[in-house]
């Protein structure tokens, strides 16, 4: 049988110094060169992908508000049914408010009075970008079988292209969809 007294790699070039250490031969290190074309790749990705991310975040901002305000509506109609009252939604520019109507007791008027009928908790809330409602007035209206009157649009105003940015009103549905300038196109 053969013994092996040494073991040289083929590659890196590799020199036994003092100590029975091996070290790499001919180690030139980094050249400036290599140095900044590694910087400008590394930095070029980093402005591409912060557009890309400021674009997706705007995106993200508009979709989670038209979440929100669906989520919000259909809870204040299953509210309405529960509660056997009037619910009231009123907007204004960067804002809307859930109302019940509790005036005069025990089961209200069926009129939103603002300054006597319940505002709910957490209400009015803001949205960053402006609402714009299709319907006649500024107001909607469910009732306590959870029919909603008038029926229309929610859209909010903003300069990026979301998947979702508003809301179609119905007497029976709310649903979300995408403005297209003129109608929400329900999806």
């Amino acid at each position: 049988m053969k013994k092996i007294t040494q073991i040289t790699p083929l590659y890196p070039p590799l020199v036994k110094r003092g100590g029975g250490d091996y070290q790499i031969k001919d180690n030139n290190g980094v050249t400036l060169i290599e140095l900044i074309i590694t910087v400008s790749i590394i930095a070029i990705l980093v402005v591409a992908l912060g557009f890309s991310f400021q674009g997706w975040m705007g995106r993200y901002k508009v979709e989670n508000q038209i979440k929100q305000m669906h989520t919000d509506f259909m809870n204040t109609r299953t509210r309405a049914m529960t509660m056997n009252r009037m619910h009231f939604a009123t907007s204004a520019a960067n804002a809307y408010t859930i109302y019940e109507d509790t005036n005069p007791a025990p089961d209200g008027n069926g009129t939103l009075e603002i300054a006597s009928d319940f505002r709910l908790p957490t209400y009015p809330k803001s949205v960053e970008y402006t609402i714009n409602w299709t319907g006649p007035g500024n107001q909607i209206n469910f009732d306590r079988r959870g029919m909603i009157a008038p029926a229309g649009s929610v859209h909010l105003t903003s300069t990026v292209d979301a998947d979702y940015d508003c809301l179609t009103v119905s007497q029976t549905r709310i649903n979300m969809g995408k403005w297209n300038g003129a109608t929400c196109v329900e999806r």
